[in-house]
């Protein structure tokens, strides 16, 4: 391994590693450090593994409550949880390999250590026992250390019995009841899984509806779905305090004034992420910090020295894998002088992939009155698409914003089965510029449940064929 380098990055997640290949594609000779797998908390505790534990929840789903509906009919259907478990892990450890061999593959060099800044052009680096072990010299830092969820004081986490995301993908049994403190991807991710394997679950909410940045009447329709499935939900409810009693855990919430004490095996604590800013010699070396996030140019991702950088959720919302990877890839062009447009943070996609699953890009109905827009709404129910009879995925709908004055299409939300890969298509929309008439004359597959997309646009100008 080389001492001398021009890039240099430290964090090995969806951030670092993805600008960690581009750098090496561009032709800069480049380092990754990490004191963990590559894949970050995306690949080995956060996207990758929860998918894998959902994927197995709406399976046992489908096979117990609705196989009837196709015809099939099966007996003792039962799971086991262990293997559920190890199901994700064995996922999350083959990608991880599989970055790893990316990173081989682009000529990186890898070190398994934790980097220091010790001035803007050189890191130390030191093993899991804090001994120091090597130091390079460097052009360029790009700072990607990623977050950890955050812990208030009055909700003080163990691991054991009120515990993490981390904690409750890696259970050794699953539990009779659970209370999850927060409503948003996270939490409700976790809430549906477990409630699909029987666990009573409630869900508490300090905000006025659950996933609180979705458009309202999405929120709504998702809170009836989980209500349904028998998830008990608090919204508009602070939680005072969680304390273990004995082999329970005491949680005391305060709905309008009105207290109450719920009790369950396990609570997780799912109410956000705090920046990973410390021990990494940021400090020392003066870079500016802003609520406990490092604080850059978003045109440039350079922070307030000049060749230091910093990109993904170390750097504050939206902490999102995809928005990591976009951002390490612009850094990087900027750092070689491609010249970019900015990222567009109002066109970034969100996904939960409970079921149904709920997708949005754009503007909410709400803000987009805040904003002062004139809108037309176009919606169209999974109920009156052929394909979504066909699959017995009838559950949710398309919902289209567009400015009334000159057809822009403000935003779109989805909630229904694959949401999350048809906002891809709005997304694409949106980055376009298209108008609801080139949704609408643009030609779609039949059957397919993206033909709602263009539903939903006719919807909106009264020309929709199927409502």
């Amino acid at each position: 391994m080389s001492n001398k380098y021009q890039i240099a990055i430290l964090g090995g997640g969806p951030g670092g590693y993805v600008a960690a290949i581009r750098a090496a594609q561009l032709g800069f000779k480049t380092i990754i450090i990490d004191k963990d797998n590559l894949g970050g908390i995306c690949l080995n505790w956060g996207c990758i593994p929860t998918k894998s534990l959902l994927k197995n929840a709406e399976m046992f789903d489908n096979l117990s409550n609705h196989g009837k509906d196709f015809g099939i009919y099966a007996k003792d259907i039962s799971f086991n949880f262990q293997e559920i478990i190890k199901r994700s892990r064995d996922i999350a450890d083959r990608i991880s390999k599989n970055v790893e061999i990316l990173i081989k593959k682009n000529k990186i060099d890898r070190v398994r250590g934790f980097g220091k800044l010790i001035s803007q052009n050189e890191i130390q680096i030191f093993d899991n026992d804090g001994k120091n072990v090597d130091a390079i010299t460097t052009d360029n830092i790009i700072i990607a250390t990623g977050a950890r969820p955050k812990v208030f004081p009055n909700i003080p986490v163990d691991k054991k019995n009120i515990i993490t995301s981390t904690e409750a993908m890696s259970l050794s049994e699953r539990p009779k009841e659970l209370i999850v403190i927060g409503a948003g991807a996270i939490g409700i991710e976790f809430a549906y899984f477990y409630s699909v394997l029987g666990t009573k679950v409630t869900v508490i909410e300090m905000l006025d509806n659950i996933l609180p940045v979705e458009d309202m009447e999405v929120s709504t329709t998702l809170e009836k779905s989980f209500k349904k499935r028998g998830i008990e939900i608090y919204t508009k409810t602070m939680v005072e305090k969680a304390e273990l009693n004995g082999i329970k855990v005491l949680v005391t919430i305060n709905q309008n004034g009105q207290k109450k004490e719920l009790s369950a095996d396990k609570v997780l604590s799912a109410i956000g992420v705090t920046g990973n800013v410390e021990g990494f010699g940021l400090e020392e070396l003066g870079i500016e910090l802003f609520k406990n996030h490092i604080k850059v140019d978003k045109k440039t991702y350079q922070t307030n020295i000049k060749n230091v950088f910093a990109i993904g959720d170390v750097i504050g919302p939206p902490w999102l894998a995809h928005v990591a990877s976009a951002e390490g890839i612009h850094c990087v062009e900027g750092i070689k002088g491609i010249k970019n447009p900015d990222l567009d943070y109002e066109n970034i996609p969100g996904c939960t992939y409970c079921q149904p699953q709920v997708a949005s890009v754009g503007l909410t109905e709400t803000k987009a009155k805040e904003l002062g827009y004139e809108i037309k709404i176009g919606k169209f129910p999974f109920m009156a698409s052929g394909k979504a009879f066909a699959v017995g995925e009838r559950e949710g709908f398309v919902k289209l914003i567009f400015d009334a004055k000159y057809g822009e299409l403000l935003g779109g939300h989805i909630i229904g089965s694959e949401a999350t890969e048809l906002i891809a298509e709005v997304a694409l929309a949106r980055a376009m510029e298209a108008t609801a008439h080139s949704i609408i004359k643009t030609v779609h597959a039949h059957p397919t449940l993206s033909e709602s997309v263009m539903e939903a646009a006719a919807n909106a100008y009264g020309e929709a064929i199927h409502i």
